[in-house]
């Protein structure tokens, strides 16, 4: 069974662990349809549009209530 020959170092430690905690941006597309910014293959969340169909009705009169 492998056993460490000496302390590993809070450097080298944190060194090996950085690549966990970086933070990535999300990837975001531009709707075709109203311009707005959405997640890919994912129905705009402005106007409901998906592959130019209309698949999330959006109804201003409940929102409102």
């Amino acid at each position: 069974m492998a056993v460490p020959t000496g302390k590993t170092s809070h450097k080298r430690k944190s060194t090996r662990r950085s690549a966990a905690y970086t933070i990535k941006a999300p990837a975001l597309t531009t709707c075709p349809n109203c311009g707005a910014l959405t997640a890919p293959h994912k129905a705009c969340t402005t106007c409901g549009q998906y592959r130019g169909r209309q698949v999330v009705v959006k109804d201003d009169a409940t929102a409102s209530k």
